[in-house]
Order: structure tokens, then sequence, then C-alpha cells
């Protein structure tokens, strides 16, 4: 995969980080700095190891799958981005009192990196090198998330569904390529 692909697919797992994060700035009245990396690291912390675990159940799929990983691929990608549209779409408001106790941060990455989890069995399927795709994910999340928390409170909440429509789009997009190229059609 691309440079390009690889940084499309980190940036678009990100944004369902970014949307909860922009929910959680606009809670807080003028978060510091370093609140915001506090809450970016442990976004991106999760959204790192993530895709390994998915990466991992993908490996001891492959051998059974092969023929057919390029349609996997392809139908996973295209769900993760189906949803994250309908959800831009149709989330409602985010609520404005949100606990910030770390356990709930966790467990609140931890429901943002799910998607990330079904990418990584997919990167397995493509022989993608996970460690790298890894670090671009949990770095593009921390970026994005430590950025929602300081923008929050500025933009609302129609930028995080916004941002979580374009990540579901560019997914689409690259499921779509993955297809194309497998099955020796014109790329997209």
């Amino acid at each position: 995969m691309s440079i390009i692909s690889n940084t499309i697919i980190a940036f678009s797992m990100s944004m369902d980080a970014f949307a909860v994060a922009i929910g959680k700035g606009i809670s807080l009245h003028k978060p510091s700095l370093g609140y915001a990396m506090r809450i970016g690291l442990i976004f991106g912390i999760v959204e790192t190891v993530s895709p390994i675990i998915g990466w991992s159940i993908g490996l001891m799929a492959g051998g059974f799958i092969s023929s057919i990983d390029h349609w996997i691929a392809f139908t996973i990608l295209s769900l993760i981005g189906a949803k994250m549209i309908y959800e831009g779409f149709h989330k409602t408001e985010i609520e404005l009192k949100q606990e910030h106790k770390i356990s709930v941060l966790i467990l609140t990455a931890i429901g943002t990196s799910i998607d990330s989890m079904a990418v990584g069995a997919t990167l397995a399927l493509l022989e993608a090198n996970i460690w790298l795709m890894a670090s671009i994910i949990g770095t593009a999340t921390f970026c994005m998330s430590t950025l929602g928390i300081m923008m929050g409170h500025y933009l609302g909440t129609k930028a995080g569904k916004i941002a979580e429509v374009l990540g579901g789009l560019s997914l689409i997009l690259i499921g779509t390529k993955i297809l194309f190229e497998h099955l020796n059609l014109p790329s997209v």
C-alpha cells in the first residue's frame, strides 16, 4: 500500500476519536494543551494496539480466505465507512456533561477503536506492515484527539459529524481501490 493510502486510512481511523474529542472539548471550559495531550495519548495508545490485535486475528484466518481476501477487505472497509457516514448524519447531539475520568476515557477510546481492529484484520490479508500502520494510526489519533479537545469549544458538534462522514467516504474509496487492483480493473 502506498504512503497516501496509509495516511488516508490512519486519518480515517482517527475520525471517530476526533468526533468524540470535539464532544469532550465542548464540555470543557478552555482545556489546557497538557490535558488535551493526555486525552490524545489515551486515544492514540488504544488506537495503536487495536489494529495489531485485528491483524493477529487476520493472520490466523488469512490462509483460509486468501482467494477472496480482496472482497473481504472491500466489504469490511465499505461497511465501516458506511457506518461512519450513517453516524455522521444520524448521531444525536453530543452530550455536554460527559465524564472525564480515566476509566471512562479508556472505555470511550476502546469503543472508537473497534473499527481499527477490523481494519487491522484487513491489513493482515493485504500483507501490510502492521507496525508501521499501527504507528501511523496511533499518531494520527493522538494528534486528531488532542486537536479535537482544543478546538471542541470553538467548533461545536457539526465539525465532528463532518469529519466522521469524510473518514467514512475515504475508507469506502480505499476498499474500492483494493478491490479494483485485485480484479485488475482501472483503479479509482
